[in-house]
């Protein structure tokens, strides 16, 4: 299609005479093009100069535009180095010319232009480099290289940052440029003269693109934005650029990696070396403190500039002026960079494309994205206006009212028409950004808290903790401070509520992100006060992972629980992208935690029951070992080979089993294996059957116990196997059947009424499950069951007395004697069932029990389960009423539904004595038989 077919909207000619002056150049032209022609170049004296060079051309280049751009490209790709610099000269005045009339008569969007400046500069970096190596080559200067080693630049790489790696160069920018090399390309004793070579070729490209000849220039190239670039070289090797990121590097230059592409040389290392930053650039937790980096960033780029003060139109800055360009970059690139670490959608380089996906992702409203989004594109054209004028890198209108005139008919616009929209945009993005940068000042109820109507002593040795250490962190939380004595003051019990926040803050290891991220969302104050004021014992576990925080401001933390299954598949996906073994584990464990973390407080708000709470649990156990148990069996086949026959699964057992845990449950597990007729595996250190299988199955322990770096996911007993401890700690599939039919004790076959199979290969899984039912349907004798029964309760009485009054897992008629009938009563009743509930529903159904002991059982179970909920969220421990706080009780007395601690003691003593008379007429025993 040809330019006049294309194009919308035409400048009008500031200088009548130069715009017709420049037409003679370009006689053959007509119509629409002629009025575009005639209009930017009486506009422009550097489009006319363009026009008057090259207006030849020009006629047959507007006939197919994009066509013309790419003939440039192929013949500079032919260049003889020797030429290369003139006719890059020349094909850059050719693009400039073809692509700002294209731009000014609406031909190409914005996203097109500066797609067409960038993959030109892309063009000149390469050619230019390789020219600039290829005489390095040739002159023996690059030790172990030669002539064919110049196509991936002999280990060098050069990076595009800013609006060139973005895609977004302007019309009359530099190009900013980092330059590195894979040092790993020359052998240790070859370095110094490699990077001595590399650094002059790196001055030779830079030479080529920059200086400026009679035919012109290319581009203004800007290589200080590499580290320190005060005492470094041009061209730096990227182990020592990758030492100063981890250890020196600043927010800005974290921003500023976030544009970055490889743009010539060696571009699989520089895909590896941006790889190798991903954990500087995207912190693996919310990064609030990004907020305060950038705002400050903001303050000094305007006080360099002399940028502050009242705003005026007349030279002012569009780019870095208030309400510009930099201010909706800054914008985008802090919310990248708080959330993009946990979310790889949000690490993109365009800052329009960056909006659109922080609006979807919820990170900033849909409505200020586009706001956003319109202001960009309308500055971006306005600064290619202001530097199309005169091939200026400018950034600043007009400072007379002719040259305002001059820009007005350059964009077809009436003069103060265009200057009342300026003004409106730049008020628009200025209101909408301070508003995100301003740090909130405190409430009016924090204001009228004094601080004396605390503890002093308390308060005063805040300054001592870990997390006050430093200054920046002192003056974040000084902000902060009268708004969080607020939110404790409002607590049922202040004292308590400061004491539990003393607690959280002295276990603290370091405070400016979590303060940072307090700021910037006073909500979670509020989710703090509750959690410290309520369980104190969540509160220290959130001092030493604050990082759960997270995930209340990224995700759907408030919506309804999504199940095993989308759990499951979420952390297979996470675990997919992460390739390194030890990181994928350390990231299940943060994610873990997060998610862990959702139910406790779900469950402290009120949102869920404790049955429900338990039940999430145990989805969360289920899903973690979906995901992981893949990734472990990859792992070992890759040293050991793919599992002998069908594989194995593993089996969840008891409360795990029976979909049930709590905050602090371990997982009991067995390992079933099929090996079929192989006798080992073959991979490069292949075993045999048995070996494999239980290496394996410590893997798989290994996986979810080890401490790292994020902690552990959970500890594992594996006693429930056939043979308990002094059994193999995986098991064959023939072995188990032929055990639990043959061999088992009763109680093992109790134990095998909450089997579950977790994850490992869906055949077996299959085989396994149906194995079981018919087993229980086998078993289903009323006296060896009772007797069983019996005999466990009174050997668990024996050796494990409880622990108070409150203890609601130890005692006759609390929650293991109660699961003890709940299994027998799904052993009795032949039935498929797990759960404690459907157990003891099944005791009545085969006679066992009648419906008013079935109730009596119910309702303890019911009320010792809720009890065991909270307590776990406190602590280890059974509950214990005097340590809890006001909060505490006033949870517990909430999930149980009574009005006292006293009454709910009363309750919870009748309640257990009247399942522990139903117990005992069920299995013929008095109180005596018990123990």
């Amino acid at each position: 299609m040809t330019l006049a077919d294309r194009l919308s909207r035409c400048p009008r000619p500031y200088a009548p005479d130069e715009g017709a002056e420049a037409l003679r150049h370009a006689p053959d032209l007509s119509g629409a093009v002629a009025d575009l022609v005639s209009g930017a170049a009486g506009c422009s004296p550097f489009l006319k100069s363009l026009v008057e060079a090259e207006g030849a051309w020009l006629t047959g280049a507007v006939d197919a535009p994009e066509a013309a751009l790419e003939a440039i490209h192929h013949e500079l790709r032919e260049t003889a180095p020797d030429r290369l610099g003139p006719d890059l000269r020349r094909a850059k005045r050719r693009v400039a010319l073809l692509t700002g009339l294209a731009d000014l008569g609406g031909a190409w969007s914005l996203d097109e232009v500066t797609g067409h400046l960038t993959d030109f500069a892309d063009l000149a970096c390469d050619l230019a480099l390789r020219a600039a190596l290829g005489a390095e080559a040739r002159r023996g200067k690059l030790p172990g290289m030669n002539e064919a080693d110049i196509a991936t630049g002999a280990g060098m790489v050069v990076f595009a940052m800013g609006k060139m790696g973005a895609r977004e160069l302007n019309y009359s920018s530099d190009i900013d440029l980092i330059c590195l090399f894979d040092e790993t390309r020359f052998d240790r004793d070859d370095f110094h003269e490699a990077r001595a070579s590399l650094v002059r070729a790196t001055r030779r490209m830079s030479a080529m693109l920059n200086d400026r000849t009679a035919e012109g220039y290319v581009f203004r190239t800007d290589l200080r934005l590499r580290p320190d670039p005060g005492v470094t070289p041009v061209c730096m090797a990227m182990a020592a650029a990758e030492t100063y990121y981890e250890s020196l590097g600043r927010t800005w230059e974290r921003a500023a990696w976030i544009k970055a592409r490889p743009c010539a040389g060696d571009a699989e290392a520089g895909a590896r070396f941006i790889a190798t930053l991903r954990p500087f650039v995207w912190r693996k937790h919310l990064d609030f403190a990004a907020i305060e980096d950038a705002h400050n960033m903001r303050l000094a780029i305007r006080a360099h500039k002399g940028l502050g003060g009242a705003f005026c139109l007349e030279g002012h800055n569009v780019k870095l002026g208030r309400g510009g360009i930099r201010e909706i970059e800054f914008f985008t690139q802090t919310r990248q960079l708080i959330a993009g670490g946990r979310d790889p959608e949000l690490r993109v380089r365009g800052t329009v494309e960056g909006l659109a996906r922080l609006a979807r992702k919820g990170w900033v409203p849909q409505e200020a994205a586009e706001t956003l989004t319109g202001n960009y594109r309308f500055h971006r054209e306005l600064e290619h206006r202001v530097q199309m004028l005169r091939d200026a890198q400018t950034h600043l209108l007009p400072n007379s009212a002719a040259e305002f005139d001059r820009l007005a008919a350059f964009m077809g616009r009436e003069t103060e028409e265009l200057r009342d929209e300026i003004a409106r945009r730049v008020a628009t993005v200025d209101d909408l950004i301070e508003g995100f940068f301003r740090q909130e000042a405190p409430g009016g109820d924090a204001a009228d808290v004094p601080e004396t109507a605390f503890d002093e002593e308390v308060i005063a040795r805040w300054h001592g903790y870990p997390a006050l250490r430093s200054e920046r962190a002192q003056q974040i939380f000084a902000r902060l401070r009268p708004e969080i004595l607020a939110r404790l003051a409002r607590a049922a019990n202040p004292e308590e509520a400061l004491l539990a926040f003393d607690g959280f803050l002295r276990g603290l290891p370091a405070g400016v992100q979590v303060f940072a991220l307090f700021e910037a969302n006073p909500q979670l104050i509020d989710l703090l006060v509750d959690i410290v004021g309520t369980a104190p014992s969540l509160a220290q576990y959130l001092s030493r992972n604050a990082g759960v925080f997270d995930a209340v401001i990224a995700g759907d933390f408030f919506a309804p629980w999504p199940g095993r299954a989308a759990l499951e598949a979420a952390l297979a996906e996470r675990l997919e992208a992460e390739p390194d073994y030890e990181r994928a584990l350390d990231l299940a464990r943060r994610w873990h935690k997060e998610w862990h973390f959702r139910v406790g407080v779900h469950h402290l708000r009120g949102l869920v029951e404790a049955g429900d709470a338990g039940r999430q649990y145990a989805d969360l156990a289920g899903a973690v070992i979906g995901a992981l148990w893949p990734r472990v069996v990859a792992q070992f086949a890759r040293r050991h080979g793919a599992p002998p026959g069908r594989g194995a699964a593993v089996i969840g057992m008891g409360s795990l089993g029976a979909g049930r845990l709590h905050a602090r449950s371990d997982l009991d597990l067995i390992v079933i294996y099929d090996a079929g007729d192989a006798e080992g595996s073959d991979g490069k250190r292949p075993l045999s059957v048995r070996p494999y299988y239980a290496r394996l199955t410590q893997a798989l322990i290994t996986a979810l116990t080890a401490p790292m770096a994020e902690g552990r996911l959970y500890e594992v007993d594996m006693r429930l196997r056939p043979s308990g401890n002094q059994g193999p700690v995986a098991t064959s599939w023939p072995s188990f059947r032929s055990y639990q039919a043959d061999e088992a004790w009763t109680w093992e076959h109790l134990a095998l009424t909450r089997a579950r199979v977790i994850a490992g290969e869906a055949g077996l899984a299959e085989d396994i499950e149906a194995f079981r039912t018919a087993l229980i349907s086998d078993k289903a004798a009323c006296d060896p069951v009772r007797q069983a029964v019996a005999g466990m309760r009174a050997r668990v009485a024996g050796a494990k007395p409880p622990e108070g009054a409150w203890d609601v897992k130890l005692g006759p008629g609390r929650l293991l004697d109660l699961e003890l009938v709940a299994q027998a009563g799904n052993l009795l009743a032949a039935q498929g069932a797990r759960d404690a509930v459907s157990g003891l529903r099944g005791a009545v159904a085969s006679g066992w029990l009648d419906a008013a002991g079935g109730a009596a059982l119910e309702a303890a179970y019911g009320l010792c389960s809720a009890l065991q909920m909270a307590a776990r969220l406190f602590g280890d421990g059974p509950l214990d009423p005097e340590r809890i706080g006001r909060a505490g009780a006033a949870f517990v007395l909430r999930e149980t539904g009574e009005e006292s601690v006293e009454m709910l003691a009363h309750r919870l003593e009748r309640t257990c004595d009247e399942a522990a008379r139903v117990i005992d007429a069920a299995l013929g025993t008095g109180a005596e038989g018990r123990g």
